[in-house]
């Protein structure tokens, strides 16, 4: 099969996200300039450059009550920072509690019962508890092509990883299964891992 998006895929459901997976999913959080707080998960996010470390996600949906945006991207707009939290399989249900489409009001920390610690580098509240989170500064937005695309690029300024986590000085991701996106309404979790040197490698 083959098709040209602009011409449609004549599939019940667009094969799109199911094609790029699995993918990370970045939990963030931010604050508004009034106070409030926001959690939301984002399956277009991943890491980009290494030196200095820095992220990415993209936001592709507006809200009535956010002047063609969603509540995550207007907060970093006000405040210039955010916090990725990295999201491990036991915390599923609390994610997909955060994902909906609530007033910009709702507070998603309380509305899915999830505990709250202040970002030692930035203002905002992580998830206490993640397996990791990333505390970030705003370096840059891009108006994406579409009617509703931005993404966001932010440089990593603190990092906290769960001491349970560690094994022998590495961050072992099968200590928390890190959910991922699939398509549809599908997710994964990663349970097992192996190793590949590349060429040259020793």
């Amino acid at each position: 099969m083959f098709y040209r998006p602009e011409d449609g895929h004549g599939l019940p459901h667009n094969p799109f996200n199911a094609i790029v997976t699995p993918r990370p999913i970045g939990w963030i959080s931010t604050r508004g300039k009034d106070g409030s707080e926001n959690l939301a998960p984002y399956s277009f996010f991943n890491a980009v450059a290494y030196t200095p470390p820095q992220v990415m996600f993209a936001s592709t949906g507006r809200k009535a009550d956010r002047d063609g945006t969603k509540d995550s991207v207007a907060n970093i707009r006000d405040s210039g920072v955010f916090c990725v939290n990295i999201v491990e399989y036991s915390a599923r249900e609390a994610m997909n509690t955060s994902s909906g489409a609530y007033g910009r009001e709702v507070d998603e920390f309380t509305l899915a019962d999830l505990k709250r610690e202040e970002c030692r580098t930035i203002p905002c509240s992580r998830v206490a508890g993640a397996p990791a989170a990333l505390e970030c500064r705003l370096t840059r937005m891009v108006r994406l092509e579409g009617e509703d695309n931005i993404l966001v690029l932010g440089e990593v300024t603190g990092i906290h990883m769960r001491d349970d986590c560690l094994k022998d000085g590495m961050f072992d991701v099968t200590r928390f299964q890190p959910l991922a996106r699939l398509g549809y309404r599908d997710y994964t979790h990663v349970t097992e891992v192996f190793s590949m040197d590349r060429p040259g490698q020793s």
